[in-house]
């Protein structure tokens, strides 16, 4: 029975791969094709397929005046080819013990030449939940570094070319404060090694061949001590949103992304409305738990990659990235209108308010505190204007141009093709990003198209394909002098390590074996467009 399903899935690929070069398909020839499914896929044990296939059966005539083009074939013919695709998947089965991604798993950046090690720490470590970015060329290291922003970078000392200890330098001198923990691995024990690691600053160090679970704990704690550093100096205690001293930092990395992207960024000054009354009517504590509820609306009713921080009494500072003033200006109202709506309660009830400055940060090679005073000039406009309201920054551009964001899915396969098509066509996006999708049916096409040639491409690449594989592909994308514009994401064969080894050496920033999950799949690529926004 397996020969002859597998036989019935290769039609299915060979009639969309034939339908794909036509220019108009007859109706007459797509009915059949439907007709066939349903008889064929009840036999073979696939009731899905053959009852969606007698479905649309029901709709159409066999003779109707009319021909599809093959963007209607796939919509309407959609949820069998997932069937396929899930069929298909189930049948060979998935590697066990992964977990689901949430986007907000921990984020471990691995560095090491040897692929063989990269590959099973990845699989291994992304089996407890945390996901892996795996990196065997060490210059790559550092950019992905600002890309990835870990919460734990692993470098292996010695790297063909590259010495451990000059990356471990670089982190540990250009982003000293960003409280990221650096774990040195090595083959070699020796008390030099060891002394040279922490001498430069490395937070732990693990000699090779070490037991996994004792890794996990040891890794493990070196987080958790990022987070309780990160919550001592950097959280305010009373609010637990940061502090402004964690703005000197937030704003070095708007600095990094801006000089590597040209995002803009926007930033808002909050201030609530007559808070000493309330503290002189109700008493200080009624006070705290004002503040308290009013930073955790903040936390909660802005977006993940937006931070808020407690300047000082009842003034708050948001950043918002990859935003236009516009849409800040929206996001800070919005928020400002269900706290106006908010009941406390104290020896009567009783409500707040707010009043916000919003201003661009139109070049960032400025001090911040250039930004700060007009964004603080602008909430004076607020507060004069009779509170309770949000008002834009006058210089500031009100329109931000949309950045516009293009994914290739390169691929041999027109089942994989339609079904990642309607995955990354559903990816959650910003407003002010554009996704420009397109698909390609071999690397050759792909390197061929001039679409590709600008904007930053996320290209989500099979490693085997007819004319010129993924390697090659990915080996000419690494070759550009713009290659850093390009994420790479390859799709391999589980049996392939050969060629996963291969793909982490060009550079690729991560990969997948086949087959996997729709859902692992998407939260894979939220990930890696996070990265690139």
């Amino acid at each position: 029975m397996e020969k002859y399903t597998k036989h019935f899935f290769n039609n299915i690929r060979k009639k969309l791969q034939e339908w794909e070069t036509a220019v108009a398909i007859p109706h007459e020839e797509v009915y059949r094709f439907i007709h066939s499914l349903a008889g064929s896929a009840s036999v073979l044990g696939l009731h899905k397929i053959g009852d969606r296939s007698r479905e649309l059966m029901d709709r159409y005539e066999e003779k109707e005046g009319r021909t599809w083009t093959i963007s209607e074939v796939k919509e309407e013919l959609f949820d069998i080819i997932q069937y396929c695709y899930q069929y298909e998947e189930e049948s060979i089965g998935v590697l066990p013990g992964k977990q689901s991604r949430s986007g907000e798993e921990p984020v471990i950046l691995l560095i090491d030449d040897d692929t063989s090690f990269l590959m099973y720490m990845k699989e291994e470590l992304e089996k407890i939940g945390w996901y892996v970015v795996p990196i065997a060329n060490p210059d790559k290291a550092i950019i992905s570094y600002y890309d990835v922003r870990p919460d734990c970078a692993i470098i292996d000392i010695y790297m063909d070319g590259t010495n451990g200890f000059e990356v471990l330098d670089f982190f540990k001198k250009k982003l000293k404060q960003q409280f990221i923990p650096t774990v040195m691995v090595s083959g070699e024990n020796s008390k030099e090694v060891r002394m040279k690691s922490y001498q430069m600053g490395a937070d732990d160090f693990i000699a090779k061949p070490f037991e996994l679970d004792e890794f996990i704990v040891r890794v493990e704690r070196q987080m958790e001590r990022k987070k309780q550093m990160e919550e001592l100096v950097l959280i305010d205690e009373l609010t637990l949103v940061y502090n402004r001293k964690y703005l000197s930092q937030a704003y070095a990395q708007v600095q990094s992304n801006w000089a590597r992207t040209g995002d803009s960024y926007c930033l808002a000054v909050l201030d609530l409305d007559y808070f000493k009354g309330v503290n002189d009517r109700y008493g200080h504590l009624v006070g705290d738990q004002v503040l308290k509820k009013f930073a955790s609306q903040l936390k909660s009713e802005t977006r993940v990659q937006d931070t808020v921080f407690r300047f000082g009494g009842e003034e708050f500072v948001v950043l918002f990235p990859n935003t236009s003033i516009k849409e800040a200006c929206t996001l800070v109202d919005d928020i400002r209108k269900r706290f106006s709506q908010l009941k406390f309660q104290a020896e009567s009830d009783f409500f707040c308010t707010f009043s916000a400055g919003v201003t661009e940060i139109a070049d960032p090679t400025k001090p911040f505190d250039t930004w700060l005073k007009l964004a603080d000039q602008a909430l004076y406009e607020a507060k004069s204007s009779g509170r309770n309201i949000v008002k834009m920054d006058g210089k500031a551009s009100e329109h931000t141009p949309h950045k516009t964001m293009k994914i290739a899915i390169v691929d041999d396969d027109p089942i994989i093709r339609t079904v990642m098509m309607d995955i990354v066509s559903k990816l959650p996006g910003e407003q002010h990003i554009q996704y420009d999708i397109q698909t390609f049916k071999d690397g050759a096409a792909f390197i061929e198209s001039e679409w590709h040639m600008t904007n930053p491409c996320l290209v989500i690449l099979d490693g085997v394909m007819p004319k010129m594989d993924g390697l090659e592909v990915l080996e000419r994308l690494r070759s550009r002098s713009d290659s850093d514009r390009y994420k790479v994401l390859m799709l391999t064969s589980r049996r392939s390590e050969k060629d996963i080894s291969r793909s982490l050496q060009l550079g690729a920033d991560d990969y997948m074996t086949k087959p996997f999950k729709l859902l692992e799949l998407e939260a894979r690529l939220g990930q890696m467009l996070k990265r690139m926004r």
